[in-house]
């Protein structure tokens, strides 16, 4: 059932939105957080503030797109708050030996209204359409991931004075601002995983080294290397040249431990580039142990010292990107993380916080066995599951509120336009 209200919802919601009370500067705004989170979390069709307002009783949406859209209230402090509430739990905190990714996300957004949509590529269809981008941060530590920080990427096309507008800033530019939010608060990992949009832009990876900080990058096929052949003759040569010169038997085998076990082949060099000093070290990955079967070759550049770079540590290091991609699907797929009906970049980035909360909300109880105590009889393995264990729970308080409050959910249902009458049961 999709409907639910805010006066029947799970206490350990209440106890967990209470932590986030002092950061509101009235219960108006208070309400409005825990009214928003409920909806994300809820079973609506569409996470939007309209489909979310409908299906609570009790939520006034034009309260609720105030709360959205004007009321003063800071993402910023609601973010690191939501990070606060995780490093106090020990089965909550991100360990030690931590791992950050940097990765940006795309989906479709008609119209030009909306602040930061314009036609760019979009990961999420693997092409170009009009749509918004976001740039992110993600925490991973061998058991559990966790989002840290977003950002709008606004393209040229959508600014007033283009490339030359204040606004404009490339997405590497984006990713060092949220890389430098995350050293401050003290998280300094041991290795940054970014794609090659950020790997091949050298200015990045200095960006990085000034910053002592090791990475793992994706790099362009045509990125040129200078590297001592066999006779101890320095030659320049693209990756994707180098591949294809290649035997078999250069490659090294690597299984890739996943869902579905897979073998890929590696290849290891260490090289320079021309506005690199000294030696870095570059891997040639395949799905196949020669260039003329492969149908997968991904390239990779590394600034972590060459004895530790191996065929198995780049597959198994890299492979960790993958949590990224989960969290965008469940993000996406349940909690309507691109659902919007705010054109400001401000309320925007509201939307964004707030769905990185619900997600946050749903861990902390999956990693604490909250819900598995409480809402299940089987293992909650999956976010999935645990969001499943929570809108059991819902669904039992709201039926349970609705056996004392048929009249209220009858004048909401017809306030919508419908009938909904015990009556009406009884003749039909």
């Amino acid at each position: 059932m999709a409907e639910t209200t805010p006066s029947a919802m799970p206490p350990c919601f209440e106890r967990w939105c209470a932590r986030f009370d002092d950061c509101f500067k009235n219960q108006s705004q208070k309400d409005g957080f825990r009214q928003y989170l409920g909806g994300l979390l809820g079973e609506s069709e569409r996470k939007n503030l309209t489909q979310m307002a409908d299906n609570s009783v009790g939520v006034v949406y034009h309260r609720l797109h105030h709360f959205l859209t004007e009321a003063p209230w800071s993402a910023t402090q609601i973010n690191q708050r939501r990070l606060e509430v995780m490093n106090k739990c020990s089965q909550t905190r991100i360990g030690v030996g931590l791992t950050m990714i940097l990765d940006d996300s795309g989906h479709r957004k008609s119209g030009n209204f909306t602040e930061g949509v314009g036609r760019q590529y979009l990961g999420e269809i693997g092409k170009t359409d009009n749509g918004v981008v976001v740039v992110t941060t993600h925490l991973y530590d061998g058991k559990k991931s966790l989002p840290l920080d977003i950002e709008i990427y606004q393209p040229a096309s959508s600014l007033l004075s283009g490339k030359e507008d204040e606004e404009f800033k490339k997405k590497p530019e984006l990713g060092l601002e949220l890389i430098d939010r995350s050293l401050k608060r003290k998280y300094r990992p041991k290795i940054v995983l970014i794609d090659a949009g950020y790997g091949n832009n050298t200015p990045f990876l200095k960006e990085l080294e000034k910053r002592k900080l090791k990475y793992l990058g994706g790099v362009a096929q045509n990125r040129k290397i200078i590297r001592k052949t066999e006779s101890g003759i320095e030659e320049e040569i693209s990756l994707e040249k180098l591949a294809k010169s290649l035997k078999p038997e250069s490659f090294t085998p690597v299984i890739l431990s996943v869902e579905k076990p897979k073998t890929l082949y590696v290849f290891i060099v260490s090289a320079r580039i021309a506005s690199l000093e000294e030696e870095r070290t570059f891997a040639i990955v395949m799905n196949a142990s020669s260039w003329e079967e492969a149908t997968d070759i991904d390239y990779f550049i590394t600034n972590v010292q060459a004895e530790k770079v191996t065929p198995q540590w780049v597959v198994e290091t890299y492979s960790q990107r993958n949590w990224v991609e989960v969290f965008y699907r469940e993000a996406k797929g349940w909690l309507g993380l691109r659902e919007y009906q705010v054109r400001e970049k401000e309320s925007l980035l509201r939307h964004f916080i707030l769905v990185f909360c619900a997600y946050t909300f749903i861990l902390w109880h999956h990693l604490t066995g909250g819900l598995q105590r409480r809402w299940a009889n089987k293992p909650l393995e999956t976010f999935t599951d645990a969001l499943e264990a929570f809108r059991t729970a819902m669904s039992f308080r709201f039926f349970t509120w609705l056996t004392q409050n048929i009249d209220v959910f009858s004048a909401h249902k017809a306030a919508l336009g419908y009938i909904w009458a015990l009556n009406l049961f009884k003749s039909h």
